[in-house]
């Protein structure tokens, strides 16, 4: 296996990958997100393999793509509130179901920190679904705690 940046012939494998990610989010709210819907199409992943602000590592084994991390660097500087840093965001992360439990996510992830140590990033983060247990226990394993809690009074 190998976890390196993207390239143009991955973008295929990422969708499928982006696929499993929008049945997982659509199980688990399904007042949210919709039925078969994944969260960028081509021509968005495609547009960020060219932005130096959205770097996308993907583990691949010979040409398949069996897991990804979407990243954001986060820039903060003379903002008001918020103290000067730099912040890798993961925007998501995703190992193919068929491959888990082989410590994929936890190679892209440690590729992920190597390269926000190249940035001299204070921090990563994340977010997860409170209903996406599994990615709540494999990130609380991987060392990560919760910075922030969002909540939500559903109306309906």
């Amino acid at each position: 296996m190998e976890i390196r940046f993207a390239k143009a012939e991955d973008v295929s494998g990422i969708l499928a990958l982006l696929k499993q990610v929008g049945r997982v989010h659509h199980q688990g709210r399904p007042d949210l997100f919709r039925s078969g819907a994944q969260k960028y199409g081509a021509s968005q992943v495609l547009a960020m393999l060219d932005s130096p602000k959205n770097p996308i590592f993907v583990a691949s084994e010979g040409n398949k793509v069996v897991g990804y991390g979407f990243c954001q660097v986060k820039i903060y500087e003379n903002d008001p509130v918020i103290a000067d840093h730099t912040e890798i965001y993961i925007d998501d992360l995703c190992v193919d179901e068929s491959c888990r439990g082989q410590g994929i996510g936890k190679a892209i992830y440690q590729e992920i920190l190597r390269y926000a140590g190249m940035r001299k990033a204070s921090s990563v983060t994340l977010n997860v679904w409170c209903c996406n247990e599994s990615a709540m226990g494999f990130y609380e394993k991987l060392g990560l705690k919760p910075q922030k809690i969002g909540m939500e009074m559903k109306l309906k």
